[in-house]
């Protein structure tokens, strides 16, 4: 009885269950493979805020047939902004690309100037506010103006997501916890990341054609 007890009891305990974390702390291979880079949870959070600015979309849309509709002319400065929250999803893929690579140890440096870049495109929507103020354009001042702060500030909200993502990947990264063959945290913080910076140039282009 005690050897087909040890028999059975032996298996389980030199076995460990999917997902269990390494000693680095990141989540083992069969984990990953398990979940894939696109999980339930991910595409659940990407769907829900497409959907809700898909609704401010059709909102904008109707609103600007009415006859207080007073188109606002944004500062050009939305477009260089633009233009950095682009280079900063560029510079996550380049983080995520030197896993691959021997520069391994490049890679929270290429993820704090990512960050960093964030930080740069928050600030930038803060001076955007401050030209439309200088210029007399307030919140309530018309409906385009109503929907451009709004809809600024909200996704601002959700760039402030994404760096608290970037900012924990990068601890991440500093510990040595992403491999070549291993790295599912940084790709989820890079998709939404990337998902962002998308979003603001559609929105910006939503508000200028408006």
């Amino acid at each position: 009885m005690n050897r087909l007890t040890l028999a059975g009891v032996t298996p389980v305990i030199g076995a460990a269950p999917v997902g269990t974390l390494s000693a680095s702390g990141d989540a083992s291979t069969a984990s990953d493979a398990r979940h894939g880079p696109y999980p339930m949870g991910l595409m659940a959070v990407l769907a829900t805020v497409a959907m809700l600015f898909a609704s401010f979309t059709a909102a904008v849309l109707v609103r600007r047939s009415g006859t207080d509709w007073v188109p606002v002319t944004l500062p050009s400065i939305v477009w260089a902004n633009a233009a950095v929250i682009l280079l900063s999803s560029a510079l996550v893929e380049v983080a995520r690309a030197s896993l691959k690579r021997t520069d391994r140890a490049f890679t929270p440096t290429w993820l704090i100037a990512a960050g960093a870049l964030g930080l740069l495109f928050l600030a930038g929507q803060v001076v955007t506010w401050m030209r439309l103020i200088e210029q007399g354009v307030f919140l309530p001042s018309s409906p385009h103006a109503s929907f451009f702060y709004m809809l600024s500030a909200i996704h601002g909200a959700h760039v402030i997501g994404g760096l608290g993502a970037l900012l924990w990947t990068t601890n991440r990264a500093f510990k040595g916890a992403y491999t070549a063959s291993a790295h599912t945290g940084l790709t989820h913080a890079a998709i939404f990341w990337h998902f962002v910076g998308a979003l603001w140039i559609y929105l910006l282009v939503l508000l200028s054609v408006a």
